[in-house]
């Protein structure tokens, strides 16, 4: 249980790492948390309020951490916003943070939780543990780009050793629009720990999505895993929670430990662990309000498995290709607030291109039955995102409309009738950060059904059990931002 004493604090995701020898391989654990919420105010709540709030979502997430510890987990990820929601004004969250201190102190919270100016720190069963705590840092006149408030606000992980010591720490840099109550830190950063099973890194949510800290930690720091707490909102079709962050973990080579806030009137759903080649375990659910929790084994340094997908270069096979058709009646339709080319697929099988600037996109497939009231194109996009977020895509996709009506393609889609025998889907992309998308009718994961080869050709391995709701290589070309 959380220490009686006052505590200003906001843990939103907590890793619990067990004692462990070095090993080949780890079990994973993440909970996906339907979070207490706050009742709605702008106006700050005591201290003692905030903390009769966390401790209704601490009593659940400790009983997470001591079924997965049951199960022999070594590590658990646990929300973003786990214990306390995100309806906060910047004045409203202030009762929620305390001042974490830098790891070089050489802290131990559960048993010396005063001696840093921070009131306490949550002790779950004696293990080593990571948080994401809400840190705040004083400043003044000096300081020209301190608050008018007199501190910085932080959406920080704190990582902890087996003994609970604190071993790391990192403030969330890639806010998303409505993180007003947060300050992002000066200079992005980067930061990793060693545990017995490999080397971890820490992002949070909106992250993913950029450079730094990403990309940073996988390509030059060789993380081996990537810690992710996130409250996010899931955006057919491409950005849904367990169809992006799996094609993530499998486009950047890593394993990655996904933990959402489960609330379904926002479209927050989706967590996972996921390796390179594939998802281990994941959990959608829009028909309920429960959490779940979801264990799986990981490789410990998955770059040395023999799994390991082998490099690609993203574009060798359809710089080979010729235009497959002339595509007399490409159109254009919209997804979250991108324009994209479409040509549709009006034969049963066949073989298709379509080209937006500098990309064209090719598709080989074919069906096993077209449904006569189901409408499928193949999709490009190449250029800047400007909306919640700036960030340059190159987009190739395969994707059943809502209806009929091809204005209505681009539209969110969960369900689907038709089935493929096969697929293929390449792109003359100028990045080689491509993260590979198969989403099935009903938002379930093409599990082993797919695969990515090393010309760039993202193929059916069998043939898919599901209708497909989409087939995606979602670029990103940082340099472009």
């Amino acid at each position: 249980m959380l220490p009686s004493q006052p505590l200003l604090q906001a843990v939103v995701f907590t890793l619990a790492v067990l004692q462990a020898l070095a090993s080949d391989t780890f079990i994973a654990a993440v909970y996906e948390h339907a979070v207490i919420l706050p009742d709605v105010s702008d106006e700050p709540i005591s201290p003692d309020d905030a903390l009769a709030l966390m401790n209704k979502n601490m009593d659940v997430l400790e009983e997470a951490i001591k079924e997965a510890a049951q199960q022999g987990a070594h590590i658990i990820v646990t929300p973003e916003d786990g214990i306390y929601g995100w309806r906060f004004t910047r004045e409203a969250i202030y009762p929620y943070l305390e001042d974490i201190p830098d790891p070089a102190v050489n802290w131990i919270p559960c048993t010396d939780p005063l001696s840093h100016g921070t009131t306490a720190v949550t002790c779950v069963f004696h293990l080593g543990f990571l948080h994401l705590l809400d840190d705040e840092k004083p400043c003044n006149s000096s300081d020209p780009s301190c608050p008018s408030d007199g501190r910085y606000q932080y959406n920080t992980d704190v990582a902890f050793d087996p003994e609970g010591k604190l071993v790391a720490r990192y403030h969330k840099y890639n806010l998303f629009i409505s993180e007003a109550q947060f300050n992002y830190p000066k200079k992005p950063e980067a930061v990793t720990f060693e545990t017995p099973f490999g080397k971890f890194g820490i992002f949070t949510c909106f992250d993913i999505l950029f450079h730094e800290p990403a990309v940073v930690l996988v390509s030059e720091l060789q993380v081996d895993t990537v810690l992710f707490p996130t409250a996010w909102m899931n955006v057919l079709p491409f950005l849904t929670a367990v169809e992006f962050h799996s094609a993530w973990a499998m486009g950047m080579g890593v394993n990655f430990l996904a933990a959402n806030t489960h609330y379904t009137n926002i479209s927050m759903t989706g967590s996972g662990i996921y390796a390179p080649d594939g998802a281990r375990t994941y959990y959608y659910n829009m028909k309920t309000e429960d959490g779940r929790l979801l264990i799986a084994e990981l490789d410990s340094h998955p770059r040395l498995s023999p799994t390991f997908p082998p490099a690609v270069n993203w574009s060798s096979y359809a710089l080979t290709v010729k235009r497959f058709s002339q595509n007399d009646h490409d159109f254009r339709g919209l997804i979250f607030h991108d324009w994209f080319t479409f040509t549709e697929l009006t034969k049963p099988e066949g073989n298709l291109t379509v080209c937006q600037k500098d990309l064209c996109c090719h598709l080989s497939y074919k069906m096993a039955r077209k449904q006569e009231d189901e409408v499928y194109v193949l999709g490009a996009f190449d250029g800047l995102h400007v909306v919640e977020g700036q960030y340059y895509l190159q987009i190739c996709t395969l994707l059943k409309c809502k209806s009929t009506d091809l204005n209505t393609c681009g539209q969110p889609v969960e369900m689907a009738q038709t089935k493929f025998e096969m697929f293929s889907l390449s792109g003359t992309f100028g990045t080689n950060y491509i993260f590979p998308e198969v989403l099935y009718s009903g938002v379930q994961l093409a599990l082993g059904e797919f695969e990515v080869l090393n010309d760039g050709r993202l193929i059916s391995k069998t043939r898919p059990t599901k209708p497909v709701v989409t087939v995606t290589l979602f670029g990103r070309w940082y340099e472009k931002d």
